[in-house]
């Protein structure tokens, strides 16, 4: 990829960002808190895609998603659920691209199927 190619990548994913938060914020306050709770979770916890072409999409995708909500008067209970940590994750999980987390679960298990044969 050639320098130009890869600034106007960045500089594009930064202008979709951009407007990803723009959106969010024009979300009624019961959305728009929990879209950032959301985006705050897994912007910490290792769940999101290390592309950030996949990442912008991600959030693109729950900004849709609480905008419909909204649109429709959704409660927030009904759009995330009894445990929203599992709807994040599930979420997240359909836009992986194999990030260090998805890495390092498959490493810990070759590690311990290596050990656990050797010991058979």
């Amino acid at each position: 990829m050639s320098l130009s190619n890869l600034a106007a990548k960045i500089i594009g994913e930064k202008k979709r960002w951009r407007a990803y938060k723009a959106r969010t914020k024009a979300l009624p306050p019961p959305y728009r808190t929990t879209v950032d709770a959301i985006e705050r979770y897994l912007m910490n916890s290792g769940e999101t895609p290390t592309d950030g072409v996949q990442l912008v999409m991600l959030f693109e995708d729950l900004a849709d998603l609480f905008e419909g909500a909204a649109a429709d008067g959704t409660p927030i209970r009904d759009l995330v659920g009894g445990d929203p940590v599992e709807f994040a994750e599930t979420f997240a999980r359909t836009y992986s691209d194999g990030g260090w987390i998805a890495k390092e679960r498959a490493r810990l298990a070759r590690t311990i199927d290596e050990i656990a044969d050797d010991r058979s």
